[in-house]
């Protein structure tokens, strides 16, 4: 995305990829776009597969009592909604712009590694098809995760890291199974949080609240459709629809911020820098966020002759997003799951406040103001 919106006002870069192109763009990931992200994409004529085969979503389901509450975002927030894409499907959006501009991918490198980052010229070296690479630039950006090299590069004492690990995990599944519900639908219960969400008319992904050291083989497919069914089954009869199971896996849970978010000539975005719980549905729309903070900055020092006002203020201008999007995320995260460290107390708590939540038009404009996404800092012009 970084690449994409470079290129749009003349700057070039180079994007390094561990994995094949084939990995990238069909690896089934996150699937939730927030308004702004949308907004952006199209903007950047990225929107064509967008408009056509994204689902667009009013609201989202919240289930608890065997009873489902609309909460209706698209009112409460003025017009906003959320749109159901695949971040693969981003991906092959991406990826096809930029080959078709004549951009530089370089898929399957190997030993990747950065240096001289306070220095005017850092550079990454790397390996592919056994053949060693070093490329000089004037800024890199670490968008290579949570395990990748950029954040690890940085020397020792400049990061602080913020975490906080949650004593539970997701079991998700993808099913070739027609959706039974036009919204998302989250699920509050007493055996733990379930979560209905789908990737396309004929495709449903599901999630099930799990112990994190849960094995993956103690869930054949019938156990895992029964306790959805459990879980999930409505008083009014709604239930997800049954279908082959095409992939599992189990996801622990964790908060992480790592500041700051930038060192010398290096800037960390996405989980490089913040990884949240996915029950907000967060995680890659505070990439697309980070990054277009990023390039306005760049913008702005090839404009005008080194200027680096927006570049020394990237790590501020970020967290600050960074850290509304944490507490968001963690709410949603604690509202709804089951915490085996929790009393009875906790639990009757916990209830009180999701009554409450449904009945309140304010409690739930909060909700909706947030998934929908806050007003997306550095926001490009492009015509």
């Amino acid at each position: 995305m970084l690449s994409h919106l470079l290129r749009m006002h003349g700057i070039d870069s180079i994007v390094l990829e561990s994995r094949s192109r084939d990995y990238v763009e069909d690896r089934v990931r996150a699937g939730v776009l927030e308004h702004a992200t949308v907004e952006l994409l199209c903007r950047y004529g990225l929107g064509e597969r967008l408009k056509k085969i994204g689902l667009e979503h009013d609201g989202i389901w919240v289930s608890f009592g065997g009873i489902r509450h609309f909460i209706d975002m698209k009112k409460l927030t003025a017009g906003k909604c959320i749109t159901v894409y695949g971040q693969h499907e981003v991906i092959r959006d991406l990826i096809k712009a930029r080959l078709d501009a004549g951009g530089e991918i370089v898929f399957e490198v190997e030993d990747l590694s950065v240096g001289d980052l306070a220095s005017a010229a850092p550079k990454v070296r790397y390996r592919r098809h056994g053949a060693a690479h070093e490329v000089i630039c004037d800024f890199i950006a670490g968008c290579d995760g949570f395990h990748g090299v950029s954040r690890r590069s940085i020397p020792d004492g400049v990061l602080d890291f913020y975490e906080r690990i949650y004593p539970f995990a997701w079991l998700g599944v993808l099913a070739d199974a027609a959706p039974s519900s036009d919204q998302l639908v989250y699920t509050y219960h007493d055996r733990g949080f379930a979560l209905f969400s789908m990737r396309s008319p004929k495709v449903t992904r599901l999630y099930l609240q799990v112990d994190p050291e849960e094995d993956i083989a103690n869930w054949p497919d019938r156990r895992i459709w029964e306790e959805l069914r459990i879980r999930m089954t409505t008083r009014d009869g709604w239930s997800p629809s049954v279908g082959p199971v095409t992939q599992k896996s189990i996801t622990p849970m964790r908060s992480f911020v790592s500041e700051p978010m930038q060192y010398g000539n290096l800037f960390l975005a996405g989980d490089a820098a913040h990884i949240v719980p996915p029950t907000g549905a967060k995680g890659m729309n505070l990439a697309v966020a980070d990054v277009a903070v990023l390039a306005r900055a760049l913008c702005e020092f090839y404009a005008e002759h080194g200027r680096r006002v927006l570049l020394d203020q990237y790590s501020e201008t970020c967290l600050q997003r960074v850290w509304k999007v944490q507490r968001f995320s963690w709410w949603m995260t604690s509202l709804l799951h089951r915490d085996p460290r929790e009393s009875p107390f906790d639990r009757r708590r916990r209830l009180a406040e999701l009554d409450y939540f449904v009945a309140s038009r304010a409690a739930m404009t909060t909700l909706a103001e947030n998934y929908v996404g806050l007003p997306l800092e550095g926001m490009l012009t492009y015509t």
